[in-house]
Order: C-alpha cells, then structure tokens, then sequence
C-alpha cells in the first residue's frame, strides 16, 4: 500500500492542501482557496464572511476564523463535512491539472500530516481521522467513476 502525506504547500503533494493557491468558483463568488471558502462556511455572520473573502492568505484566514471571540454557527459540527466536501469536489473538478495530479496518486492512502489537528489530519502521533485525506480519496474515487461513465 502505497502512503502519500501532505501538509505545507511548498512540500511534495502540497496542492492537496485546502491552502494550496488554487482559487475556486463557488457560490456565485471567487475564493483564493478552498480554505477560504471553508472557513468562511463557519458562519453566518456577513462581516466576518467579507473579511475572510478579502484576505489573500489562507494562513490568516485560518487565524481569523479560529478567533474564539467570533460566533460559530450552531451547527457547524453537523454541516462541516458536507462543506469540505463541497470545497474539495470543487477545487478538483475546476482544476484539471489538480484533478490528474488527483487521479495521479492512484491507490495511495492519501493523510493530511497536521501535527496540530486530530480530526482533519493525522494529528502528531499519526493516529488522528485524517477526514481531509478521507474526503480526497473520495472525490478522487468519484472522478475515476465519472471518467468511465
């Protein structure tokens, strides 16, 4: 079993990340990266939503978003898979050289090696749910169904 991981962008396989500079098309707007779309998702709140859009780095977005002052929609917890889903499908059905690069890892186990987060990545001891690797490898599943219809 072949095993990719991935975190900083300027490593190998760092256009896997939501923070790669890869904009994206959504919702009638244009997002920098699919980090941005995501986190601006967390909220309902139009102020904060604007300044996301409007910060170029996904870096900074991240830190704007994870202000424990600013109010999360109630239900964020239920909603955010269905939301990085969204932002991922999106990001590899625009891009089409993402979405080979995608298809390029074949079988690979795809993780997200984030050593401060055990619910998108791996998390520091590798034994976190990686759901970021999870949702890639099944758009990348999706897009192989989609080139064979």
């Amino acid at each position: 079993m072949t095993l990719i991981t991935f975190y900083l962008v300027g490593h190998d396989y760092g256009w896997l990340s939501n923070s790669a500079p890869y904009p994206i098309s959504l919702e009638g707007k244009m997002w920098y990266t699919s980090e941005h779309y995501f986190q601006t998702q967390k909220f309902h709140d139009l102020t904060i939503q604007k300044k996301i859009l409007k910060t170029r780095s996904a870096a900074e977005v991240v830190r704007i978003a994870g202000n424990p002052k600013l109010r999360v929609r109630r239900d964020w917890d239920a909603v955010k898979l269905g939301v990085m889903r969204t932002a991922v499908r999106t990001k590899f059905t625009q891009i089409t050289d993402l979405k080979l690069l995608l298809l390029n890892t074949g079988d690979a186990v795809l993780v997200e090696h984030n050593p401060h987060d055990s619910y998108w990545s791996s998390g520091i001891e590798g034994k976190g749910k990686n759901m970021l690797g999870v949702i890639l490898m099944e758009i990348r599943e999706e897009l192989r169904r989609s080139q064979s219809d």
